[in-house]
């Protein structure tokens, strides 16, 4: 790996033909569009790589406030330099131009320096035609590494401070006991993914005052594994805008990612400003149709100690968020408690069976929630139907009662986030039961719930404004027993109300959100029925 020095660009004819400022972004993604064709898709995403398309690109890099002569620019994973691109575009348009750029771009792919080289041509040839003066470098070293090293010396010398940072970057998990982690504690950084490293360390490298412009998975809004990053992004950067991509697919629509996606823009300021403007697309190919301003308190609640991000997209998902906050009671009040299953099946391999049989109990798997309802045994599927009642099993399972599951994960065909079903001993004959770790269940002190109290809580969960108000702070198909804590709930009187309307089968969406609605909600809230956009039409989801 070598270090390239910075080199002055546009000012010696480097380039004889002078691109347009209007075509850089165009003319760059002809090399993205090169390098996906070689990349094997399965290779982008074991490395983690998504390639920003042009129309995000622009979206990014429009929400620069920066109005400074000289500007210093980080692009920390730039790939081919499409976000580079994009920066020195919208830098080239302004009314009240820079009169200088400096870019450093960190980039350890050896196949992607070469495109990355001839983008920052590009740029310099097009700030040439702008009359900006352009410099630039390339570090062809893991910007985890170097970034770390840099600060590690901040006590002992001036380090590098940047005025914009700009960053797709790479996903993926960051292993408890790998060098990585360990170099990233050194510097107070607690993360469990390269991309939040990333946006951690770009936020130390920026200048008080700088802007950090950056498009991530929105996992990070919620869940206890992100909550360090969380309480530091919330006490290092202002946010000031945030963008959601409603369709999971067209972000970054050639690389099939499904991760919902958001682009983060703030400045490394104190407070200046107690709001936050919303802004939604269906995708990086559409244009923003729906603009909103929040306080800053609508974002992460004062008393709120997990940090959670609520991102309200639009006037309806507002309204459902005010409903669900004057909800009366939280699980504590209710004495209920949310755990996750005890079996974790590839360590419980000698208790399993495949069938039931003489000294053996239910082993439920989220394919046994069906409308509702836990269906057990299931006929199909790979997964054992049962555990055996011996020895060293005892503390995977609990007694006989009944249970309120959720599904810790949805499926890509699922279309709702939290999938809620019950467990009815009087369905299934037996003294124990074992919940395997993919899902989570509602108890009281370790022993079941109520009947007409877990049919309740059970349609609730399973309703149209929960749903709504649960996507609002997770961006991912996790659903954590954190996240379930975290939610408001109606009185024990409510519920048991809600609960004596369901018979033996559960009703279809439409029917139970009206019972919601009736029971918990406000008279009005019949117009948050089906709210969430796609909407299965069973309950089987």
């Amino acid at each position: 790996m070598t270090l390239r020095h910075w080199r002055r660009r546009g000012c010696n004819g480097i380039l004889s033909l002078v691109i347009k400022p209007t075509d850089l972004i165009n003319k760059v993604d002809g090399f993205r569009l090169d390098v996906q064709k070689k990349l094997d898709r399965n290779d982008r995403s074991i490395l983690g790589q998504f390639m920003t398309p042009p129309e995000t690109a622009r979206l990014m890099a429009s929400m620069f406030e920066v109005n400074r002569e000289s500007i210093s620019l980080l692009d920390a994973g730039a790939g081919v330099g499409s976000l580079t691109a994009a920066f020195v575009e919208q830098m080239c348009h302004r009314e009240h131009k820079p009169k200088q750029i400096c870019v450093t771009a960190y980039e350890i792919d050896q196949s992607l320096v070469g495109y990355l080289s001839k983008t920052l041509d590009h740029c310099a040839n097009g700030c040439r035609g702008a009359g900006i003066e352009f410099e630039s470098k390339i570090i062809e070293h893991d910007f985890i590494d170097e970034g770390v090293s840099t600060l590690r010396q901040r006590l002992l010398r001036k380090i590098p401070h940047f005025d914009c940072a700009i960053l797709n970057p790479p996903y993926k998990k960051i292993s408890s006991n790998s060098p990585t982690r360990s170099m990233l504690r050194e510097v107070g950084i607690e993360t469990s993914n390269l991309y939040t490293a990333f946006l951690s360390i770009a936020l130390m490298l920026l200048s008080n005052g700088g802007e950090l412009v950056a498009i991530s998975p929105r996992s990070f809004c919620n869940g206890p594994y992100f909550k360090p990053f969380r309480k530091f992004l919330l006490e290092t950067l202002t946010i000031k805008r945030l963008h959601v991509f409603e369709s999971r697919r067209a972000t970054f629509r050639d690389d099939q990612v499904l991760q919902e996606n958001i682009i983060v823009h703030g400045s490394k300021t104190p407070r200046a400003t107690d709001t936050v403007v919303i802004s939604t697309s269906e995708g990086s190919m559409n244009e923003v149709h729906s603009l909103r301003t929040i306080n800053r308190s609508q974002l992460v609640e004062a008393t709120d100690n997990n940090y959670f991000i609520r991102i309200v997209g639009d006037e309806t998902g507002a309204a459902v968020a005010r409903e669900m906050q004057e909800l009366g009671s939280s699980l504590q009040d209710l004495d209920i408690e949310v755990s996750t299953g005890r079996v974790v099946d590839f360590r419980a391999i000698k208790f399993l069976r495949d069938e039931p049989g003489r000294g053996t109990v239910p082993l439920i798997y989220p394919r046994n929630l069906d409308h509702g309802f836990v269906v057990w045994p299931k006929a199909g599927g790979n997964k054992p139907h049962a555990i055996a009642n011996l020895p060293g099993a005892h503390e995977l399972l609990v007694s006989k009662g009944t249970y309120v599951l959720v599904k810790r994960f949805s499926s890509k065909e699922e279309k709702r986030r939290i999938v809620a079903a019950i467990y009815d001993p009087k369905k299934i004959a037996s003294e124990k039961v074992g919940f395997e770790n993919h899902i989570n269940y509602f108890h009281r002190r370790g022993k079941g719930l109520p009947n007409l109290l877990a049919k309740g809580l059970t349609a609730f969960l399973n309703s149209s404004p929960v749903d709504l108000f649960f996507r609002q702070f997770n961006g991912h198909t996790q659903v954590n027993a954190t996240d379930l804590r975290s939610l408001k709930y109606p009185t024990a009187a409510q519920l048991e109300s809600l609960g004596s309307k369901i018979g033996k089968l559960f009703p279809d969406p439409q029917e139970l959100d009206e019972m919601v609605a009736e029971e918990v909600f406000s008279p009005h809230a019949s117009k948050y029925e089906n709210a969430s956009k796609g909407l299965d039409s069973s309950l089987n989801y």
